[in-house]
């Protein structure tokens, strides 16, 4: 699934391309997402100029100008495989292939084409006026990057939690967008077990956790994010973090830094914890 660095490499694709311009036209090639489309979408995008491009945790969202109701949001979630492709005047858009579900024309020349081989994305509509009490944002915690997310306000977060740190962390209502992979990584360089219980974590490692959730989602969004599977940058480039991962997907290798024996310890370990793979070392985090 794309993480906030993918998402947030695909707002970055987006803005430059799209803010300004208005939306000639959408073409829906089905009826629904995960969700079915908000009623009479088509309708309501085309004539709309586009005045914003943000993220909220996983989320893109579109500010659009020009509806007789208001200021108009496109919530849009990229779900398991989405990916967003941007062609620019003078580029042909191909021919839509099987899994190419939206596309979008906007003034000046420019196509969106969303394609979700998994159709777990989903495209939702909201006033702006409303949209921080939207169903799918109003209880998303804070922003992982953001100045207010600090190391007392997770560990007040966490509170008197039993679940496990790793569990806890990629909770959208304790802090917005950190998935799977990142949380593996920050937690070993925080040198935190997965395992711990939430609520054990001292101030001194929560500091430690949020400084390196921080480090690592700015080292990730400027690599473009981490292509594994399915995540292309807008230009349908590959983003290049996975070649710096440092525990992610290495069972049985040694970890950095480490010097024990991989032969009588087996190295990085793999486990599974709310059925997704954790990947840490049990002799540098505890």
């Amino acid at each position: 699934m794309p993480e906030l660095p993918e998402v947030e490499t695909v707002r970055r694709g987006l803005e430059p391309a799209i803010m300004g311009a208005k939306i000639t036209r959408v073409l829906l090639r089905r009826k629904n997402l995960r969700k079915p489309f908000p009623k009479a979408m088509k309708k309501r995008l085309e004539g709309l100029k586009v005045i914003s491009v943000a993220r909220r945790a996983k989320y893109l969202l579109v500010g659009l100008t020009g509806d007789v109701a208001g200021d108009v949001v496109l919530i849009w979630h990229l779900g398991m495989s989405g990916q967003v492709r941007i062609y620019k005047k003078g580029e042909k858009v191909p021919r839509p292939e099987k899994h190419d579900h939206v596309q979008i024309d906007l003034s000046g020349g420019v196509s969106l084409v969303y394609t979700d081989p998994r159709r777990f994305g989903l495209m939702d509509l909201s006033v702006l006026s409303e949209i921080e009490n939207h169903p799918l944002l109003k209880d998303i915690g804070p922003e992982p990057l953001g100045r207010d997310f600090t190391g007392r306000v997770l560990k007040e977060r966490l509170g008197a939690r039993k679940t496990e740190i790793k569990l806890a962390i990629m909770d959208q209502k304790v802090v917005a967008g950190v998935g799977n992979i990142y949380a593996s990584e920050a937690l070993f360089k925080a040198g935190i077990s997965p395992r711990r219980q939430a609520g054990k974590v001292s101030l001194e490692k929560a500091n430690a956790l949020v400084r390196e959730i921080k480090v690592i989602l700015k080292r990730a969004i400027k690599a473009g994010g981490s292509t594994l599977k399915d995540h292309r940058t807008t230009d349908g480039g590959l983003g290049y973090f996975q070649h710096s991962f440092a525990m992610y997907d290495k069972e049985g290798e040694p970890c950095p830094g480490c010097d024990c024996n991989v032969g009588r310890t087996g190295g990085i370990k793999r486990i599974v914890q709310g059925g997704r793979a954790t990947f840490y070392c049990p002799r540098a985090q505890r």
